[in-house]
This record gives structure tokens, C-alpha cells and sequence, in this order.
């Protein structure tokens, strides 16, 4: 009785939250790191974070864009960084990685090698100019050396900086080891 209580309340919600493009997003700013992406709310928190606060994250990336958009998840790495740098920790203190795998493979290829998968549906990877300025920024991206091989990717196809990991399962365990932690 429970069970069917909570999984009805849960439906409900999920069913009955504002999708993102009705949020209200006035508020929200791009910057200070990212000024193109990345927009963040200036929010009084009752978990403050500042000058001392260390983070060590990483982010499980699978799911592609579509052709001509920004891979969200690029974005929320960004938006991560930016908030906390707005909040008062120092940009030094902020280690990100990404791990990506699957589809989202190839938001991390060059525009060439882009266009000819997507048969020129799409001219220019949306996604590149944002990876190049997280790794320009100190972000590790690792794309999963298994998922590429299955798709096709080869390292040239692959924006400079863009590390292959043997796969997925293995950069998830050894950024874990360096104290990393994923976030969902």
C-alpha cells in the first residue's frame, strides 16, 4: 500500500514539475569563468562554500546531443564551476573530470569528423567550442576507449586534449581512487 502511495506520488510529481524551458531562468547569470555558458543563480545557502572548500567531481556523460546543440551535460560541468566560483572558491580548488561514453562520444570529435557522421546533417560540432574551453580551464575529459572503437572514433577524429581511458568502468574506478566523486 506504501509502495503504491510513494510511486504514485512520485509519478505525479514528475508529471506535474515545470518543464525547463517554463522555469523562470531570469535570474540567472553566465560567468565568471564561463562566459558563454554555465548560467548560475546567486543563491544564500545554509551549506555555505568559500575559500577553503575543495571539490573533486566527476560526471558520468552517455547521452549525446542533437546536431546543432550543446551537449546539456558540457553545460552542467560549466555550470558547476562557475557557481562555486561565484559562491567564493577559488577556481584552483575545483577539480572536474568528465567520462564520456555511448552517443555522447561524438560530441567530443572534431567538426570534420562530426559533420561526416551526421552525413552533414549538422556543419560544426555545437559542443566543441565548450570543450575546448573546459580543457583550456583544467577539466579531464576521458572518452571510454571501448565506446569509441565500437563507434568509429579514432584519436585523430578527437578535439586536441580529449584523453582516451581503456573504458568507462576503468576511469570511473581510478578517478574514484583519486578521490573523485560522481556526481549523478
Amino acid at each position: 500500500m506504501i509502495a503504491r502511495f510513494v510511486t504514485a506520488a512520485l509519478a505525479l510529481g514528475l508529471v506535474s514539475g515545470a518543464p525547463l524551458a517554463a522555469q523562470d531562468m531570469s535570474g540567472f547569470s553566465k560567468g565568471p569563468v564561463f562566459t558563454e555558458y554555465g548560467a548560475v543563480a546567486r543563491v544564500e545557502s545554509d551549506l555555505p562554500v568559500g575559500p577553503e572548500t575543495h571539490f573533486k567531481v566527476v560526471y558520468n556523460v552517455h547521452e549525446g546531443a542533437k546536431p546543432g546543440e550543446v551537449l546539456r551535460a558540457f553545460d552542467t560541468a560549466a555550470r558547476f564551476i562557475n557557481m562555486n566560483v561565484a559562491a567564493g572558491v577559488p577556481e584552483k580548488n575545483i577539480a572536474v573530470a568528465l567520462v564520456v561514453h555511448g552517443k555522447a562520444g561524438w560530441d567530443l570529435t572534431s567538426d570534420a569528423a562530426y559533420a561526416a557522421h551526421f552525413d552533414g546533417k549538422a556543419q560544426a560540432n555545437a559542443s566543441g567550442k565548450l570543450v575546448g574551453q573546459l580543457l583550456a580551464h583544467g577539466v579531464k575529459i576521458y572518452i571510454c576507449g571501448q565506446s569509441a572503437k565500437a563507434m568509429g572514433i579514432d584519436r585523430s577524429d578527437l578535439i586536441p586534449g580529449v584523453q582516451v581511458a581503456l573504458s568507462a568502468m576503468d576511469a570511473f574506478a581510478l578517478l574514484q581512487q583519486q578521490g573523485y566523486v560522481l556526481l549523478p
